[in-house]
């Protein structure tokens, strides 16, 4: 590389990078990019970065593509690879409802009904009059870590109320036996991220009650809603209205089995301000739901609605009986449940999907999705050898990949008949997704990037601050002349003061679109 002058600002990056940055074929381009990370913020930070020809695989500029870096929820680009794969693009989920024994003449069920869950990540909650899956900027998962989360428009009992009109309309006016939900798909386990964790084959609304709290005058009781309203809960909740401009500050707790408080206070003029709670048995929750929706139909249903879930009530191994389907539900193509997780990074549905991939081959636990997941990397020509995922969603401590495998990934899936559904899953710099606001709506950048984001971040009690133990940005980018790149970028163990000051690396990030995608040689 010949000499050349660098800014006064740069000298001390340029120390540590040493001979690990390499820009190919013009400095220029190393010149601006360093110009971005050299900040004094990053001065105890590690960066990775890769960019190459989306076409050729040549390497534009490389700064430690090798090494190891917490990729935070870029891992989701793994996982949902692996599960359009496995699973395809026009999969649909098919939940059903059997009931077993004869219905008589007054339509009187004597047996159970029962719903055999299938893994359906939205159970027909999400589904608009299109036929898609809707999502907001700002899911509800992540609600209790924000003020900005905002809850879709359809209603999250779709799914169940159209299961419990054809119930109804195969004739079954009632069920004198027991209502049952067959959560045995695979076995439970915990996902890694914020946001709800219990994986579960059985999902109504993410397993949450949404809590709405909408200010009214200074001085009055807030209005506080909830959905799905249901007998599960009981919900006491008292929210003062506060002077505008005054801080906002909601919790839920659990008072008990079924019973939640809501309390605090929110400014005047403050948006509506959501807060979830995750519900602690999914499939007892699923079953009162289905219950209550069954009465909507029309259907008397003589089982408690607030009782437990009875795995035990099913008919045994040994047992002789036929199981009628009287109702199924088919989901939209898997394809936009991919749209999902990764435009919202949706944890607790990118840490189903191993468990997904593993039923997919009649295995039943996480450590068997995730050899699955290392087979298809494998066979897409990823250097799995480089790799460590301990889960699906990019929380897990065990989750480290590199810049170049990465890349690696987003270079095959170009090559595949399902490109189109991956690459339009991808939230895009500017516009929707976890890039809304990465970059001003009069950026050059703005729509130009589809890419992955992922944030981590951990409390650093000594010093009453955070440590972001990463921010990352991989995907697709057509630059100023209209030629693609595959990139992947990795910023590891900043300094934050508040949690919320993550939204700065963001911007960097956003950043380094702009100058990559005006710099790059066209």
């Amino acid at each position: 590389m010949k000499q050349r002058c660098v800014p006064v600002g740069l000298v001390f990056v340029l120390a540590i990078i040493g001979s690990a940055a390499r820009a190919v074929p013009g400095e220029p381009l190393q010149a601006a990019i360093e110009a971005v990370i050299g900040a004094p913020d990053y001065k105890h930070a590690h960066w990775g970065i890769l960019l190459t020809d989306l076409e050729t695989g040549r390497v534009e500029y490389e700064l430690n593509a090798d090494k190891l870096f917490a990729p935070a929820s870029t891992t989701k680009l793994y996982s949902v690879a692996a599960a359009l794969d496995i699973l395809g693009a026009d999969y649909r989920f098919e939940t059903s409802i059997f009931r077993v024994g004869a219905v008589s003449s007054a339509g009187e069920l004597r047996g159970p009904l029962i719903l055999e869950a299938s893994g359906d990540l939205s159970m027909g909650g999400r589904t608009d009059d299109e036929g898609r899956i809707a999502f907001k900027d700002s899911d509800h998962t992540y609600a209790n870590g924000n003020e900005t989360a905002e809850l879709t428009e359809p209603d999250p009992l779709a799914g169940l109320n159209e299961l419990a009109r054809q119930v109804a309309a195969a004739g079954i006016k009632r069920v004198r036996g027991e209502v049952i939900v067959d959560d045995r798909m695979f076995d439970k386990a915990e996902g890694s991220g914020s946001g709800p964790g219990r994986l579960t084959p059985i999902m109504i609304n993410d397993n949450l009650i949404d809590i709405v709290v909408t200010p009214r005058k200074a001085g009055e009781p807030a209005q506080v809603t909830w959905r799905p309203e249901t007998v599960a809960f009981n919900i006491d909740a008292l929210v003062d209205t506060a002077a505008a401009g005054a801080e906002t500050s909601v919790t839920v707790s659990a008072a008990g089995p079924g019973r939640l408080t809501v309390r605090g206070r929110i400014a005047a003029g403050h948006r509506p301000l959501v807060r979830v709670h995750e519900v602690e048995d999914a499939a007892s929750f699923a079953r009162t739901l289905l219950i209550e929706a069954l009465r909507r139909a029309g259907v008397v249903v003589d089982a408690s609605a607030v009782a437990s879930n009875r795995l035990d009530a099913l008919p045994g191994l040994h047992e002789s009986v036929i199981l009628e389907p009287v109702a199924k539900l088919t989901s939209p193509p898997f394809s936009e449940s991919a749209k999902l997780i990764l435009k919202v990074s949706h944890n607790l549905h990118a840490s189903t999907l191993p468990l997904l991939v593993a039923a997919r081959h009649n295995e039943r636990t996480l450590d068997d999705g995730l050899r699955l997941q290392h087979d298809f990397l494998a066979r897409a020509g990823v250097d799995v050898d480089t790799i460590s995922f301990g889960g699906g969603a990019g929380g897990s401590r065990a989750d480290y990949t590199t810049p170049r495998a990465t890349v690696q990934l987003l270079r095959y899936m170009s090559t595949r008949p399902d490109f189109a559904a991956y690459q339009s899953a991808l939230p895009i710099l500017g516009v929707d997704g976890t890039l809304a606001t990465a970059v001003s709506a009069d950026s050059p950048a703005r729509g130009r990037v589809l890419a992955k984001t992922g944030t981590l971040f951990w409390k650093n009690v000594m010093n009453d601050r955070y440590l972001l133990t990463s921010k990352a940005l991989a995907g697709y980018m057509t630059t100023a002349g209209g030629r693609r790149l595959a990139f992947a970028m990795f910023v590891n163990n900043t300094h934050l003061q508040k949690a919320g000051d993550t939204t700065r690396e963001g911007k960097v990030l956003g950043r380094l679109c702009e100058v990559i995608g005006a710099e790059t040689r066209d």
